[in-house]
Order: structure tokens, then sequence, then C-alpha cells
């Protein structure tokens, strides 16, 4: 049966997908722990403020939310957080957000501190945890710790443990965590052997990220668990690792992006490995001369991500199979890979030629935080039609089980637009990579010859990449008729370390250029009109944003979420992990002063001559408020149209349910006032200053 549709200009079709469904009905979902056959993850609620909690899920299906308010299982190492919670036989070790120490709660007891109380009159502790590894045989939590009172001008990181041997008894005392390594910039990844005998963790210094170039050292443990022998057993300057893990018989496995490509390496005898370190380096030698990793999987895939957050995870160790086809004890790895931006899941298993990998059909594009306990695996997993959701998959069946979705909202398909996976040419006869969203509405068309705007979108980071699960932010825009590409330009991750480092150097001219190369491809295919064309992006994609309309002309409007505007203020102003973040996106600081300098917009408002709407969390460490409110005031000057939305309680990124709402209501009602199309829902209008200046030009 042939459907008519209303025929109405792009921007003002109605649409169920609404942004208080998606402000209220959104879920922040992320690590995922087993503990024997319960499965733990941690749940965001902007209903409740952005506090997140632990719900655990029994093998009979049902769950519940362990950790009550005020609680709140977030920590800020490094400001961005990850890794805020281990389990143990039911008992679950978490940091809280207030007050960042570290809490036990056990089923008979409310939650209570093992970790000594804060030094700070405001209440927060000057001692933060991450990354939380349980060491059953020494019996201890092993994590990162970050010192933001030792330290002085940066906080002070280590690894440390911190005893739990007496944590049931009911009159437990808190001790001072034990340093097991110092000396490094940044840690991440402690964990302790099988057998309780060896430590590996992961260690950077400055001015690397941990996606340049990390150290993976194994130290070797007394009985007391102190740390005798230490050394550098793989990575580099120039080279990434990514999740070191104990397997259950004592290999060490890793990622590393030495060959281009993140792919999956063992080191089967990690104690054999670390005396040769040890006498290299007694030679005088290099540590990691030598490198005894053996690759486990060679593709040009990705097998690892960028480390923005603490407890990532691509890949998790199975029992072995069921079938008879390989021994009773064979090693078996359920992994995921990254190919031009879609991801695939895979089994690894022991093959005649060494490992060999098969492919798991799966209805997903998407996977993140992979773990599992021997029998099931469990992710983080979505598609184009499906929001990233908590999944259980059953190996021996293949069957897939969506535990908990982040987005209950059942919304007919005929309002989702599909991604397109595109190529387009770009600068120095190179390709760049987006996904693009067509105009989708069954109810609505677009008048004969209109064609629908286009809204480019930048993604932060800026190493990061956009994906292609179902995202309903992107959604709000497509149904109610504008186009959108999700562009991941030169810099993301997904394409091989050769692609990322497009951006060394280039921050502000590679992505910028692939945003409006991006825009000009569409254009050009006859699919947008190139006369109203947005651009908009948080954080690093706000910066991106700042660039492409300070810089260029092509685009009409623009939205900055948390841009960065300033790079020199940037360096100055923000926290230790991205403090020298700069020295590889421009140049080392202050040496390629000049570049900071001319790459930032705030330094050149009087070549930008279009609206932009700037939205802005007040408490936001990463990029200061003074940034957005140093761009509006140059706008203000130069009698641009200019609206800002700043967040009382907001730190990067937006949790509250509220604020999220008037967010993305408010960046759309902004175009329709510069486009000059009438949005159909009711929507509170934004205060955009010389407007009526703009519509009398």
């Amino acid at each position: 049966m042939t459907v008519t549709k209303t025929a109405a200009p792009c921007g003002s079709w109605k649409s169920p997908i609404t942004a208080e469904a998606i402000a209220s009905h959104s879920l922040r979902l992320s690590q995922i722990a087993y503990d024997g056959d319960d499965l733990y993850f941690l749940e965001g609620r902007p209903s409740e403020g952005g506090r997140i909690t632990i719900i655990q899920r029994k093998p009979d299906g049902s769950q519940r939310s362990v950790l009550e308010p005020p609680y709140n299982a977030r920590t800020l190492v490094h400001e961005y957080g990850g890794g805020s919670f281990a389990v143990d036989e039911g008992t679950i070790y978490f940091v809280n957000a207030t007050d960042q120490r570290l809490y036990c709660l056990s089923p008979e007891r409310e939650p209570f501190p093992i970790t000594p109380p804060p030094a700070h009159s405001n209440g927060a502790s000057p001692l933060r945890y991450a990354d939380l590894f349980i060491d059953k045989k020494n019996k201890r939590i092993v994590c990162v710790c970050e010192d933001h009172v030792r330290g002085g001008e940066e906080p002070v990181n280590e690894i440390v443990s911190i005893d739990i041997s007496d944590v049931s008894r009911s009159d437990f005392q808190v001790s001072t965590p034990v340093v097991l390594a110092r000396g490094y910039d940044f840690y991440s990844n402690p964990s302790v052997n099988p057998e309780g005998t060896l430590l590996s963790y992961l260690a950077w210094r400055h001015p690397n990220m941990p996606w340049d170039g990390t150290d993976l050292h194994v130290a070797t443990l007394d009985a007391s668990g102190c740390v005798v022998d230490d050394a550098v057993i793989a990575g580099g300057l120039n080279e990434s690792i990514f999740q070191p893990s104990w397997s259950p018989d004592g290999k060490l496995f890793f990622t590393s992006d030495k060959t281009d490509w993140w792919n999956l390496y063992e080191i089967a005898d990690p104690l054999q490995a670390l005396k040769n370190s040890l006498e290299r380096r007694r030679r005088g030698e290099a540590e990691t001369a030598k490198n005894e990793a053996k690759p486990v999987i060679s593709m040009e895939a990705e097998f690892g991500y960028p480390m923005w957050i603490f407890g990532l995870s691509t890949y998790a160790f199975l029992s072995a199979t069921a079938s008879g086809a390989a021994p009773a004890n064979a090693l078996r790895i359920i992994c995921t890979y990254n190919v031009r931006g879609l991801w695939n899941l895979a089994i690894i298993s022991p093959g005649k030629n060494g490992y060999e990998l098969q492919n798991i059909d799966s209805p997903f594009s998407d996977f993140m935080f992979v773990t599992a306990n021997g029998k099931k695996a469990a992710m983080l997993a979505g598609s184009a039609s499906q929001a990233a959701s908590i999944v259980e998959l059953d190996p021996s069946t293949g069957h897939f089980e969506i535990i908990k979705s982040s987005s209950p909202l059942q919304i007919d398909p005929q309002y989702i637009a599909a991604p397109e996976v595109i190529e387009f040419p770009t600068e120095n006869n190179l390709t760049a990579y987006a996904f693009y969203y067509p105009p989708t509405n069954k109810d609505y068309a677009p008048p004969a010859r209109e064609l629908p705007p286009l809204l480019v979108k930048s993604h932060g980071g800026p190493t990061g990449a956009s994906s292609s699960v179902l995202n309903l932010g992107i959604q709000y825009w497509t149904s109610r008729g504008f186009a959108v590409v999700d562009v991941n330009y030169g810099g993301s991750t997904g394409y091989g370390r050769t692609y990322r480092n497009r951006l060394k150097y280039n921050w502000g001219v590679v992505d910028a250029k692939d945003c409006e190369n991006a825009a000009r491809y569409l254009i050009e295919k006859g699919l947008v009109d190139g006369d109203r064309l947005a651009i908009t992006g948080g954080s690093a994609g706000g910066y991106t944003t700042l660039c492409v309309l300070t810089f260029g002309n092509m685009f009409k409007v623009g939205a900055s979420h948390f841009g960065v505007a300033d790079a020199e203020a940037l360096c100055r102003d923000t926290h230790k992990f991205e403090s020298r973040y700069g020295d590889y996106l421009f140049g080392p600081y202050p040496e390629r002063k000049d570049d900071y300098f001319l790459r930032s917009p705030i330094n050149f408002t009087d070549q930008l001559d279009c609206p932009v709407i700037f939205f802005q969390g007040l408490e936001d460490k990463v990029v200061p408020p003074s940034q957005s409110e140093e761009m509006v005031e140059a706008l203000r000057k130069k009698k641009l149209p200019v609206a800002y939305i700043a967040f009382e309680g907001e730190q990067h990124g937006f949790r509250k349910a509220e604020n999220i709402k008037r967010a993305i209501e408010a960046e759309f009602y902004f175009h329709s006032r510069i486009f000059g199309f009438e949005p159909a829902d009711d929507i509170e209008p934004v205060e955009i200053e010389n407007l009526s200046l703009a519509a009398a030009r």
C-alpha cells in the first residue's frame, strides 16, 4: 500500500523522537563485570542528576540497583574516570563521586569507606582511585591512585594496593595505600597473575597520550605482595599498548599498534621475559630490544581503542569448546575488532598453525567493555537500529540476550535513518570517512526541488571516532528533515596509526578540512542544500566546529558544546592528563607558541561571520567556561547572532536530564531562526542576541 507523505519544509516535520524522551530515557551504560554467574554493570541516570548506580543481574534474569542514593559510582582520575568498581563473591568495591574515597558494599552492610578520610575542608579527598583490580591471592585491591596534594602543580599518579583482608570485620580500620609503582606521569591497567606472583601495568610519560606510546611493565611480587623486580617488557615511546590481561593459564596478552594496527599479542612466559629484560638492562641495553611478544592475530584491523577512560576492553577469555575440537584446557578468546569504522565480533581459538579467528554472526556493529566468566560473554553492543545495550552471548549456541538497553523507547523504524558509510576525497589526494544519514520520516517529504539542510557533526577527542550505533540525538534531526553527516576525520581511530597520525601538528586544519570536504562531497552528489550548512561538535569537536566557522566561509551556522576556542589557554588551564596533549596536536609549547595562536579561533573573530550558539558546564575542568565566554563576548562586539546557555553543576558533558533536553532543543531552535523554518515542537525560546541586526543586513 502506497503511503502519501505530506510535503513540508525540511526542519518543520513532526517527529516522535523528542528531546524530552531522549533526555529522560537515555541511560549511560558502561563498565561490565562478572562475579560467578552474576553480571554487574554501571548505569548513569540523567533523571537522577547523572548519578551512576551499579546494577546486578542474576542468572534468573532479575535485575536490581545495588547502590542507592546518595552514593554515586564515579571516579575523577584523569577527570574522565572509568574503572570505578570491582566485585568478588558478592562484595562490591567502588569509588564514590562526592568524596572520591573507595567504599565497600557487602550484602550484609551499608557502604563504608576503606580508604583514608578527606583532608580538604570541602569534603573531597585529595586521593582519587580508579582501574580497580581485586588481587585475591594477596587479599587487596590494586589500582591507580591520583594524589592532588603531594604533587604541587599537578597531581602524582601511582599504582597502589589497599588491604581488604579484614574488610568483613565490623571494626575494620582504613589503612594507608601502599605504593607498588611510581615515577611515571601516568599509569593504568594494574593486574596480578592468577598465582599472585606477578604484577603487570601500563605507564607513560608527558607529552605522550596512551595512544601515542606506553610501556608495559611486569614485576615480581614477594610473599607479602611487595614488588621485588620490575622491568619494561614491551612498548615504547612510539608503540601504544592497550589492555594487558592475564589468561587463566598465566600468559600475558595485550594489543599493540607497532605494525600500524592495534593487533593482539601474547607473551607465553612473562617471568622469563622479565628476566631477559632485566639482563638487558644490566648490560646497558634497551629493555625492550628483544620483544618476546608473539602475534596472536595479524590483520589490518583495530583490536584496541584510544584509552580516554579506564576499564576499556576489547577481548576476554573463554573456557575450551565443548565440541572436542580442541584440548580440554585450550584457551579461547572472545574479541571485537574494527574495520573501517565498523566493529566485528569473533572467537580466537588454537589452530594447526597458531591461533585462528572465526567471526560470530551478530546483529550488532559496535562493541565495548567485553568481558567473560569463562562460559558466557557480556559487552556493550549496538547497531544502526539498536541503541547501545548490555548484551550477553552464549558462545555455545550463538544466542544473544539484551540485558539492558540505554534507551527503552520504541520508535517506528520508518522514522529511523540508516547510516551509510561514505568515503570521500580530501586534502593531499587522501580519503576520509564518515557516516551519512538522510532525512527520514514516514509522514513527511520535502517540497519539490527542496534539498535538505545538512548538519555536520565533528566528534570529540579529537583522538576518538564516530559510531554507527543508533543515536537518537542524530535521529532527532533526521526525523525533522535534516541530513546529518558524522565525520571520522583524519586523526580518528579505527583506521590504523597512520590515519590517526594525520592530525599530528595539524589539529584545526586536517579535521576542519575533512568536515568541509564531507559537506562538499554530499553537495556534489546532489543530496543536500549547499546554502544551508550547519556544523556542531562537543569538546574537541567544538574546537573543530569553531575552526571551520572562523577560518572558512562554507557554513551558515554552528553550535559549540563546551568547545575549545583558545588552544594556548587549553594548555595553561586544563588538567594533567591533557596538559601536554597540545604537543602532539600543535607542537611543543612554548616553542611553537605561534601555531597555537594562529589556530585559536578566539584570536581571529574578525574572520567569523556567521551565527553561533554556545553550551557550557560551569564546573568544567577540561574546557573552562572562560573559553566559551570569551568567544561569546567577541561575537557580541561584532554584532553577530549569538546565544550562550550555561548550566550550573555540569562538568565536561551534560548529565542532568533537564540540561540534556534544553541543549537539544535550544540548538534546533537556534538553527530554525537562522534557516527560517518553523519547528513543529513547542520549544522554549532561546535568547539570541543581534538576531534582528542580522535580519536587517
